[in-house]
């Protein structure tokens, strides 16, 4: 039986009061930090029961913001969505048909001016001018959205939405590509957020063969734990070279920018795939242009069949960001997540953007045959052309273990409430929620680096979605080397951070779950907890 919250923080609490020989950090070292965080959290929380503070979980990714307008759009298209359900048919005791297409642009308009000045109209009806001014057919659009939100159909098409997936390809042009459309068309499948997009990548780059155990990829580090630990698991058993971070300012601070000598490890061709986290996770930093056209050169001159995966929910919160995505679409499978910039965690709503034409499909085509004839088997339920299946849509059948393909696909409410976060932002030509949205986090930011004692100058390169804290260099710059040294040979990061939740209710996570440099040792916060440090 599990334990209770109670039971674990006392537990805690028992073994921190005997800790003279730091056997709790040992204990835990090995843990992801995400579950040391909830170890802390929840003794943390125990603490607070007992004192007048107020817990600060720092290391949390979740946004304590959500984006309102969007939502108060699709609360408002539910009712549309049910009175058109009531039109086809209408039951005693609930029961309604399905929403019809005929005519349906005209009456979704009526209903706007009938609701006129209610939360969310004003939004739909710009939005539908918008996209129908863009070409998009009025009665499909309101079909698949009333259709959608009322969840009463499969995903159909199984990937995405035709519309969803329109609208959100324009978006992501602006959103990670600086406004630069990729040089050939691009498709999306629609995921059940980043975490998802994560397993689907890995286990069709396996299930597909263009990975194989013993395989070496690479790693730009720090990075996100989970990439960290998903090559390593027996399903996987990959090699991993890490291309670390490690520039500095000329003041001694992290730039956290990869040198040239480290990019240059990609140039070996052995190294199959690089996975990145840009801007980086929890640093916090988009690459910089000398860095990411390096990257570019090297794959393009020595390593053309490096296969590529980027993560780039943080891009949006950084000026003018554009992807790796933008330059190698051929190698590259983009990883965005609305969870962070639209406050929507819980709504689980991501995509995985790949290039129509692309190496992945050209890799999978120049499989040996006898791979090729184990494909055959694996996906021979979708079609009898297994050669023309492409990547993308491996993926789609993959995350239902092929055989309920025909259920696949991200829910259809999941996938409106996706096109109105990305509709509100096409309509946003002035960029005003985007500048919002980074002036924020930025004032966050800086407020907790002053309350360290520090004064960060501008950098348009910084996220500031979270923010690495170099112990040894804070300790250096306040207290002097002597007392810097005397902390790196008593303790580490996760001494400190156990002390913190302990000691004040406030908790973060230790940067060397992520790769961080190992200097004292580093923790990483967040910008979005319950009180201000």
């Amino acid at each position: 039986m599990a334990q209770s919250t109670s039971d674990n923080a006392a537990a805690i609490e028992a073994a921190i009061a005997s800790n003279d020989e730091h056997a709790f950090e040992q204990s835990v070292a090995g843990m992801s930090p995400f579950e040391v965080k909830n170890l802390l959290v929840a003794y943390a929380k125990e603490g607070d029961k007992q004192s007048a503070r107020t817990l600060l979980n720092a290391g949390r990714g979740n946004p304590n913001w959500i984006a309102t307008r969007p939502r108060e759009a699709f609360f408002l298209l539910g009712s549309f969505a049910l009175e058109e359900a009531r039109r086809s048919m209408n039951l005693p005791l609930g029961v309604a048909g399905l929403p019809q297409q005929q005519g349906c642009a005209q009456r979704f308009v009526a209903f706007l001016k009938a609701h006129d000045g209610e939360p969310g109209a004003e939004f739909l009806q710009q939005g539908y001018d918008y996209l129908v001014g863009e070409g998009f057919d009025a009665d499909s659009l309101v079909q698949e959205w009333s259709q959608g939100i009322a969840g009463c159909e499969y995903p159909m098409p199984d990937r995405i939405l035709a519309h969803t997936e329109a609208i959100v390809n324009r978006y992501l042009v602006g959103a990670v590509c600086d406004g630069q459309a990729p040089s050939q068309p691009v498709d999306l499948f629609a995921t059940e957020g980043g975490t998802a997009a994560m397993c689907y990548l890995f286990y069709s780059l396996k299930c597909n063969f263009l990975v194989n155990p013993g395989d070496r990829m690479a790693l730009m580090t720090p990075i996100f734990t989970p990439y960290l630990e998903i090559p390593h698991l027996n399903d996987y058993d990959l090699d991993v070279v890490n291309i670390n971070a490690s520039t500095r300012t000329d003041d001694g601070l992290h730039a956290w920018q990869y040198p040239d000598e480290e990019l240059e490890k990609l140039a070996d061709p052995s190294i199959k795939l690089l996975c990145l986290v840009n801007p980086s996770n929890p640093p916090s930093y988009a690459m910089d242009e000398h860095s990411r056209q390096k990257l570019v050169d090297i794959v393009t001159k020595h390593n053309p069949n490096l296969l590529i995966i980027t993560d780039d929910v943080y891009g949006t919160f950084v000026p003018h960001y554009r992807s790796v995505f933008a330059d190698l679409p051929r190698n590259t499978a983009c990883v965005y997540s609305f969870s962070k910039y639209f406050g929507a965690t819980g709504w689980r709503l991501a995509t995985i953007a790949m290039a129509h034409d692309n190496l992945f499909d050209e890799l999978i085509d120049q499989l040996p045959e006898d791979k090729k004839q184990i494909l055959v088997g694996r996906y021979q339920s979708l079609t009898d052309d297994i050669a023309k299946v492409r990547f993308i849509d491996r993926m789609v059948a993959d995350s239902r273990l092929v055989a309920l393909n025909g259920t696949a696909g991200l829910g259809t409410p999941q996938q409106v409430q996706m096109s109105l976060f990305a509709l509100q932002e096409l309509m946003d030509k002035d960029g005003l929620y985007r500048t919002q949205m980074q002036q924020l986090v930025s004032d966050r930011l800086l407020c907790l680096w002053k309350s360290l004692g520090f004064n960060l100058e501008p950098d348009p390169l910084r996220a500031g979605y979270y923010s690495v804290i170099d112990l040894g260099l804070w300790a250096t710059r306040l207290y002097g080397e002597d007392f810097a040294a005397w902390l790196k040979k008593n303790y580490n990061s996760l001494d400190i951070v156990v002390r913190l939740a302990h000691d004040t209710g406030i908790v973060v996570m230790d940067g060397g779950g992520f790769d961080a440099p190992d200097l004292v040792g580093t923790c990483f916060a967040g910008q979005f907890g319950h009180r201000r440090l």
